[in-house]
């Protein structure tokens, strides 16, 4: 709050309708990006860790 009133002198409006992203961005804080995984990674995800179904009787 005190980087957001203070220092970007935002109103409360504006700080609290912000996403933790533009916020950051406001900030001057990196924010990596995060990969999206590929069709290939999720068939590799699926072949290492695979649902096994069980029926119940």
């Amino acid at each position: 709050m005190a980087l957001g009133f203070g220092v970007l002198r935002l109103s409360p409006r504006a700080l609290w309708s912000m996403t933790p992203r533009e916020f950051a961005h406001a900030a001057g804080w990196v924010v990596p990006a995060i990969p999206v995984p590929t069709r290939a990674d999720l068939g590799t995800l699926m072949a290492q860790f695979p649902d096994h179904s069980r029926t119940h009787a």
